[in-house]
């Protein structure tokens, strides 16, 4: 299993904080997950038509191509800006 969390805009779109899911075997990266994720269908389609989303695996920042294991929790947010 591993936790997902979606912040700000994206959590907005897809109308849910958070979900916790089994890994499915073919998942190896947070991209895949992202990829697998955003299949679903139309509710999820921001996680795959959003270019400048991020991610972070156990609460750091990482890339598309970093391994994601069960028990992790990773979080998909739009960049934020401050001011």
């Amino acid at each position: 299993m591993v936790n997902v969390l979606y912040f700000a805009a994206l959590r907005d779109a897809l109308s849910i904080e958070g979900e916790r899911i089994p890994l499915p075997e073919t998942v190896h990266t947070v991209g895949a997950l992202r990829t697998y994720l955003g299949s679903r269908g139309a509710q999820w389609a921001p996680l795959l038509e959003w270019q400048n989303l991020r991610c972070a695996r156990n609460r750091s920042l990482c890339g598309w191509d970093e391994p994601v294991c069960d028990g992790d929790e990773i979080a998909f947010f739009p960049p934020v800006t401050g001011g």
